[in-house]
Protein backbone atom coordinates (compact mmCIF):
# COMPACT_ATOMS: atom_id res chain seq x y z
CA UNK A 1 0.00 0.00 0.00
CA UNK A 2 1.57 3.51 -0.56
CA UNK A 3 2.03 5.63 1.86
CA UNK A 4 -0.35 8.72 2.17
CA UNK A 5 2.39 11.04 3.78
CA UNK A 6 5.50 10.00 1.35
CA UNK A 7 3.92 8.88 -1.73
CA UNK A 8 5.77 5.58 -1.71
CA UNK A 9 5.77 2.61 -0.64
CA UNK A 10 5.77 1.78 3.08
CA UNK A 11 8.10 -0.40 4.94
CA UNK A 12 7.22 -3.95 5.02
CA UNK A 13 5.11 -3.39 1.76
CA UNK A 14 5.77 -5.79 -0.69
CA UNK A 15 7.39 -4.08 -3.89
CA UNK A 16 6.20 -5.46 -7.51
CA UNK A 17 9.06 -7.27 -8.92
CA UNK A 18 10.39 -6.34 -12.75
CA UNK A 19 10.06 -8.44 -14.81
CA UNK A 20 13.08 -10.34 -16.67
CA UNK A 21 14.32 -9.86 -20.27
CA UNK A 22 14.45 -12.75 -22.83
CA UNK A 23 18.04 -13.22 -23.97
CA UNK A 24 18.54 -13.89 -27.43
CA UNK A 25 20.40 -17.40 -28.47
CA UNK A 26 23.76 -15.96 -30.18
CA UNK A 27 23.45 -17.51 -33.51
CA UNK A 28 27.63 -16.64 -35.60
CA UNK A 29 27.63 -14.71 -39.19
CA UNK A 30 27.49 -17.37 -41.66
CA UNK A 31 30.79 -17.59 -43.48
CA UNK A 32 31.05 -16.72 -46.88
CA UNK A 33 32.26 -19.07 -49.14
CA UNK A 34 35.14 -18.25 -51.40
CA UNK A 35 38.78 -16.56 -51.31
CA UNK A 36 39.60 -14.45 -48.30
CA UNK A 37 41.09 -11.13 -48.43
CA UNK A 38 44.14 -11.90 -45.99
CA UNK A 39 45.56 -8.18 -44.12
CA UNK A 40 48.77 -7.49 -44.63
CA UNK A 41 50.63 -6.54 -41.80
CA UNK A 42 53.82 -4.47 -41.77
CA UNK A 43 55.65 -2.65 -44.44
CA UNK A 44 56.51 -3.98 -48.26
CA UNK A 45 59.81 -4.93 -48.30
CA UNK A 46 60.95 -2.63 -50.87
CA UNK A 47 60.17 0.17 -48.02
CA UNK A 48 62.72 0.22 -45.86
CA UNK A 49 65.83 0.13 -48.16
CA UNK A 50 64.78 2.47 -50.70
CA UNK A 51 64.67 5.11 -47.26
CA UNK A 52 67.42 4.22 -46.29
CA UNK A 53 69.07 4.72 -49.73
CA UNK A 54 67.23 7.86 -50.02
CA UNK A 55 68.28 9.18 -46.61
CA UNK A 56 71.98 8.16 -47.94
CA UNK A 57 71.94 9.74 -51.45
CA UNK A 58 70.97 13.27 -50.02
CA UNK A 59 73.16 13.05 -47.44
CA UNK A 60 76.41 11.98 -49.50
CA UNK A 61 74.92 14.41 -51.73
CA UNK A 62 75.50 17.16 -50.24
CA UNK A 63 78.50 16.83 -48.63
CA UNK A 64 80.59 16.15 -51.96
CA UNK A 65 78.96 19.46 -52.86
CA UNK A 66 80.65 21.25 -49.65
CA UNK A 67 83.92 19.24 -50.21
CA UNK A 68 84.63 18.56 -53.86
CA UNK A 69 81.18 20.70 -55.60
CA UNK A 70 83.76 23.43 -57.45
CA UNK A 71 85.22 20.41 -59.41
CA UNK A 72 82.15 18.11 -60.14
CA UNK A 73 80.82 19.00 -63.74
CA UNK A 74 77.27 19.14 -63.22
CA UNK A 75 77.83 20.86 -59.31
CA UNK A 76 79.64 23.84 -60.85
CA UNK A 77 77.36 24.23 -63.42
CA UNK A 78 74.22 25.05 -60.89
CA UNK A 79 74.02 27.93 -57.68
CA UNK A 80 74.68 25.95 -53.91
CA UNK A 81 71.16 26.06 -53.40
CA UNK A 82 70.18 24.37 -56.02
CA UNK A 83 72.27 21.59 -54.92
CA UNK A 84 71.49 21.87 -51.10
CA UNK A 85 68.03 21.69 -52.13
CA UNK A 86 68.42 18.26 -54.59
CA UNK A 87 70.33 16.65 -51.30
CA UNK A 88 67.13 17.95 -49.20
CA UNK A 89 64.82 16.81 -51.65
CA UNK A 90 66.42 13.27 -51.39
CA UNK A 91 66.12 13.61 -47.58
CA UNK A 92 62.62 14.57 -47.66
CA UNK A 93 61.78 11.74 -49.93
CA UNK A 94 63.43 9.23 -47.63
CA UNK A 95 61.27 11.26 -44.88
CA UNK A 96 57.66 10.63 -46.90
CA UNK A 97 59.19 7.32 -46.86
CA UNK A 98 59.37 6.97 -43.37
CA UNK A 99 55.70 7.50 -42.59
CA UNK A 100 54.74 4.39 -44.51
CA UNK A 101 56.97 2.11 -42.50
CA UNK A 102 55.16 0.11 -40.11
Amino acid sequence: MIHPAVGRYARGDHVPESKGRKKDVYTPPPTQKGERKVARIGSPSWLAPTMVALFVIGLAYIVVFYVAGSQVPLMKDLSAIVNVGIGFAFIMGGFFLSMRWK
